[in-house]
């Protein structure tokens, strides 16, 4: 690709930004003063990027994407590169998915409940925390057993509620 050339550019930038407020007049007579208004400040822009040096930067971004592109078109190792790119993703994929599937640790054994009433530093466990009670035992005649009742009358009453 050439390189940035003041003296071609400059006449270029000149000629771009005469054709473009030609067109702004027109579109002043045709359409308005919005469009032809619109048309002058898009026909000032070629010379102000030449004057203040950013079409030069413009030019050298514009090249340096083009020759990324080829050279990503043409380059054996770049395709490599995104091959091996592509191979890394989906090995992290199947990674996730086996970690998923993997048998799980053998649970070790919970440690034992402190008995009721002791302090710890962390204060006592919540009523759901605690390890739910089996059923209460039932007589012959299909009901509890009184002294559940009992225990149960008895907090009641420890808290006002009869």
């Amino acid at each position: 690709m050439p390189d940035f050339n003041d003296l071609t550019l400059l006449p270029f930038c000149v000629g771009l930004t005469l054709l473009g407020l030609i067109g702004s007049w027109v579109a002043w007579r045709r359409r308005g003063l919005a469009a032809g208004t619109r048309g002058v400040a898009w026909s000032l822009l070629p010379i102000a990027l030449y004057l203040t040096k950013l079409l030069e930067l413009v030019w050298d971004v514009v090249r340096s994407a083009v020759t990324w592109v080829t050279h990503l078109i043409f380059s054996p190792p770049v395709w490599a590169g995104f091959a091996l790119f592509g191979v890394s993703v989906v090995l992290y994929v199947v990674s996730g998915v086996a970690r998923g599937r993997s048998p799980k640790e053998p649970k070790q054994p919970k440690p034992k409940a402190k008995p009721a009433g002791e302090l710890t530093t962390t204060g006592p466990a919540p009523a759901s925390a605690a390890p739910a009670k089996a059923a209460p035992p039932k007589t012959k005649g299909g009901q509890q057993d009184s002294s559940d009742f009992d225990e149960i009358e008895d907090i009641l009453k420890r808290h006002g509620i009869n």
